[in-house]
């Protein structure tokens, strides 16, 4: 006899606080607009596709809020060199590896100050930022100026000043991705990367900058790449009860938000379905399912997690959960940088703010000119 289906009005809305969703486009769209008001997301996360001016994406960014009846989390990915989705607003701004080799404590603060400055100014109150990933050889084509360092200590001061200046200018930041890329040698958009790392040897180095930072970071967005050493098979770590909850929750004590990386990356969606994506990851003890471009997945993520949820009481328990989790975090983080969506910036506003980031890469350009003078 088929399980009764459990009756529950609130668990739509539970669904969709545990998502995070992107879209293409530049201009809120009625179907946009449709999804939105449908789903009711717990954030919006733009791209350098969505991304043409200051004053378009403020308005973007607010007519995606106009959508949703709770507080959004308003998210980019904003690292700075290779990932800046500002690129073609503000000229660029450095690059991790190019500010954490000044050694200077005040410019890995300021480099969180002037991103986050960007960020607020355009209406984002959430980065995807900084990444925590060691830079060893072995990742060195994948990663390159995205790591700051291959020594865990000094790469968790250079992002406890990256967080600290997302913070001074109102704006939360992510550590990422957990448990460590350092040394896989796939890009996990395309393919799965397989880590062979004992967990000893991941706790004591890749983790490390988690364990010190743990307090600090409002979210945690965990890795598309399999720990077999670890966890005696290929499971993304994004879909890992191991990781997720005995890890990252219980053993290493971590009480934010996590949330997936892109559930539409190929070291997903090349061994698994979204639906399935999706449902593991909130098994698993995740927070927020991130998917960046396509409506159809997003929708049937959305669907398959609400479908799943009303035929098994536990997981439906673990929606419920999650979801209260989502709330709370929402309204104590969003409290603590004194979030209320801004007003459209003047233009004597981003000025400043272009003037300030100007000088802040002049400071980091001149010093890797005089490192590489006095080098042999």
């Amino acid at each position: 006899m088929p399980k009764k289906q459990i009756s529950n009005d609130a668990l739509p809305a539970q669904v969709g606080a545990l998502f995070v969703i992107g879209f293409d486009g530049v201009e809120i769209s009625p179907r946009l607009a449709s999804l939105l008001a449908r789903i009711q997301p717990a954030g919006v996360i733009l791209f350098a596709r969505n991304i043409t001016s200051t004053e378009q994406t403020h308005k973007l960014l607010k007519d995606c809020q106009a959508c949703v009846s709770t507080q959004l989390f308003t998210c980019v990915d904003m690292e700075g060199g290779r990932v800046d989705r500002f690129r073609n607003l503000n000229g660029g701004s450095p690059s991790a590896a190019d500010v954490f080799a000044t050694e200077d404590r005040k410019l890995f603060r300021q480099h969180g100050s002037v991103i986050g400055g960007f960020c607020r100014a355009l209406g984002f109150n959430t980065d995807f930022a900084p990444v925590l990933d060691l830079a060893f050889e072995a990742s060195r084509s994948v990663m390159s100026s995205r790591a700051a360092s291959s020594d865990p200590r000094v790469t968790a001061i250079y992002a406890k000043e990256f967080l600290a200046g997302l913070r001074d200018a109102g704006v939360l930041g992510c550590g990422k991705h957990f448990p460590g890329l350092g040394e896989g040698n796939l890009d996990s958009h395309h393919e799965l990367p397989v880590i062979e790392k004992s967990l000893s040897k991941l706790w004591a180095e890749d983790i490390l900058p988690y364990r010190l930072l743990r307090r600090q970071m409002p979210f945690v967005l965990i890795s598309h790449a399999g720990y077999p050493a670890a966890t005696r098979d290929n499971t993304p770590a994004s879909l890992s009860k191991k990781w997720i909850t005995d890890i990252l929750r219980k053993r290493l004590g971590y009480n934010g938000l996590v949330v997936s990386d892109d559930l539409e990356m190929g070291a997903v969606l090349q061994t698994t379905s979204i639906e399935d994506a999706a449902i593991a990851h909130i098994r698993a003890g995740g927070d927020l399912c991130l998917i960046c471009h396509t409506e159809d997945l997003i929708v049937q993520a959305y669907e398959a997690v609400i479908q799943e949820a009303q035929r098994n009481k536990r997981f439906a328990l673990q929606v419920a959960n999650a979801a209260k989790r989502v709330e709370r975090s929402k309204k104590k983080f969003l409290a603590s940088i004194d979030w209320r969506f801004p007003k459209a910036p003047s233009q004597n506003k981003i000025d400043r703010l272009s003037r300030q980031l100007w000088n802040f890469s002049e400071i980091v350009r001149l010093n890797k000119i005089v490192r590489e003078q006095d080098q042999p």
